[in-house]
């Protein structure tokens, strides 16, 4: 009987007549439904400041008509489902009236955000065949669709760009408004598109390099700002800042309310040195996973500032989240993080900034692994020298108690003080000072910020600061003669300075002495930066 069968059977598989291939059981029509429905597009997920490539995979089955998203999305991901139907049928698709799942490899990375709705889109309709045979041209998609089918900006496209080019992909099919930031990457093909209908019609045709973006030839930003020749008055102040600017040094600032002290912090970004192209990028990458690119400069030019307020949480600063996303901290990359009213920001807040403050990066750790955020930034803070903010004040007294100054000043760590190269007061301004005229513009003083800048680059290497001068560096290149050590341990033992301010001394009188021209320290530096100790003076008793 079996025998007798066989020789039909194998009769009709080698003529390969596809209407009797039903008859030979499920695993072969499983095998002809497969090839005919299944489709795959490439798109990219956020992992801090870095992008990773996703398959979006789309596969049509019989059955209830059903809509099932995998591979870890999230809350936005899931809602997907109806932003992809209703924009498919308002742009004239019909959505196939069958099982469709979805499938975002690999399955074990979360996703989030809505920017893959258009590579679900036209994977579901290669899927039904709507581009025939021909293979989609490898490119990475984004966008977030509305229900009429137009496309909205997304976050995280240039560090998407700049991983589709890792990958050798050949471009990058992106929403128009975010077109600028993907042409920062050179040698990418950038598709701007603005509905679905478009980004169909483009892949249909096979994205020709007519349809690629135009890199724009001035996407920085302009270097128009607050400028330091509209501070008057406070001499020691600007000089501090100058050399704050050029070694990279903390400060941190103390005075009555109204002296100027957030002033000054505002102007500091306008006498630091540009960002060079790596640089830059590397904070167009923060701000476009933060989703605060500015479309029209992508690219900046000038260092970042940041002055979040006081009411900011420590997620807030540092960043957070179940899939954490860029706080104040990387936000301030290669720039200023200004803290005004210091004591006022929480104490949990405050002490999370100390290990980026010397490590130059944040690592968050979560359940599903960890991620790292660049925070090379530059720390300026600002107080009141009491509650009240006139402690000292020749022309107002003081009403705080001592024992609530005490504690106002206690919000503040010793490790955390211990962290400003410099501290100085800014007293209030006299009427005289207020109506003469300003001192130097940014622009000028910019110049030798830049110039001392230099001669740390071709002592110590490309990036690196005095602010970063290690011990041994510190040996080398600001060792003090037999007159400057007999001054150090004069302030150590007056000021009570302790191993790590000592050497804050040190690195301070060194950018004091490239500011002016010279390869070694003096004693007249040292002293210079002994007097930017203000809170070291106020500890010593009278």
């Amino acid at each position: 009987m079996g025998r007798e069968l066989a020789g039909p059977l194998t009769q009709t598989l080698s003529e390969g007549d596809p209407r009797k291939l039903p008859e030979f059981g499920p695993q072969a029509r499983l095998c002809k439904r497969r090839s005919a429905i299944h489709s795959r597009i490439t798109s990219a997920a956020l992992r801090g400041v870095e992008a990773y490539l996703i398959e979006v995979e789309v596969d049509l089955a019989g059955g209830l008509p059903t809509f099932i998203v995998g591979g870890l999305p999230d809350a936005a991901v899931m809602q997907s489902q109806g932003r992809v139907r209703a924009a498919l049928r308002n742009s004239g698709f019909e959505f196939p009236s069958k099982a469709v799942t979805v499938n975002l490899a690999p399955a074990h990375l979360p996703k989030q955000g809505p920017s893959f709705d258009l590579p679900i889109a036209l994977a579901i309709l290669a899927a039904g065949g709507h581009f025939g045979q021909r293979p989609l041209p490898k490119v990475l998609i984004l966008g977030e669709l509305g229900l009429d089918g137009g496309l909205r900006p997304v976050r995280g496209v240039l560090p998407s760009a700049m991983a589709a080019k890792r990958r050798g992909l050949a471009g990058l099919m992106v929403p128009s408004r975010n077109a600028a930031e993907a042409t920062l990457v050179e040698d990418l093909g950038v598709y701007p598109v603005t509905s679905l209908p478009d980004a169909v019609e483009k892949l249909a045709g096979g994205l020709h390099l007519a349809d690629a973006a135009a890199r724009a030839e001035n996407l920085e930003e302009s270097l128009s700002g607050p400028d330091l020749a509209e501070v008057r008055g406070q001499a020691f102040a600007r000089r501090a800042l100058e050399i704050a600017a050029a070694g990279g040094h903390n400060l941190l600032m103390l005075g009555p309310p109204g002296s100027g002290k957030s002033m000054l912090a505002q102007r500091l970004p306008s006498i630091l040195p540009t960002l060079d192209p790596a640089d830059a990028l590397e904070v167009a990458c923060a701000y476009s996973v933060a989703g605060q690119l500015d479309p029209g400069a992508p690219l900046p030019r000038r260092p970042p500032f940041r002055a979040p307020h006081h009411t900011t949480s420590v997620a807030g600063l540092v960043g957070g989240g179940s899939l954490p996303r860029p706080g104040e901290l990387a936000l301030a990359h290669r720039g200023v993080l200004f803290l005004d009213e210091l004591p006022e920001f929480t104490r949990s807040a405050l002490e999370a900034l100390r290990q980026p403050l010397e490590s130059g990066h944040v690592i968050l750790a979560r359940a599903s692994g960890c991620v790292t955020f660049p925070a090379q930034i530059q720390l300026i803070a600002a107080m009141n020298p009491c509650p009240c903010g006139y402690l000292g004040d020749p022309r107002r007294p003081c009403t705080c108690p001592p024992s609530t100054v005490q504690r106002y000043r206690g919000r503040i760590s010793g490790p955390l003080i211990d962290r400003f190269d410099l501290a100085i007061e800014v007293p209030a301004v006299a009427y005289a000072e207020l109506r003469g005229e300003g001192g130097e513009e940014s622009a000028t003083v910019r110049q030798r910020v830049e110039a001392a800048r230099e001669r740390q680059r071709r002592r110590l290497g490309e990036g690196n600061r005095n602010a970063e001068l290690s011990s041994r560096d510190l040996g080398r290149w600001a060792k003090p003669d037999a007159a400057g050590e007999a001054l150090l341990e004069q302030a150590m033992q007056r000021l009570g300075l302790s191993a790590r301010g000592l050497h804050r001394v040190q690195r301070v009188a060194r950018t004091i002495a490239d500011l002016a021209g010279r390869d070694r320290i003096t004693p007249s530096d040292l002293a210079e930066a002994i007097s930017y100790r203000a809170l070291d003076r106020r500890q010593v008793p009278s």
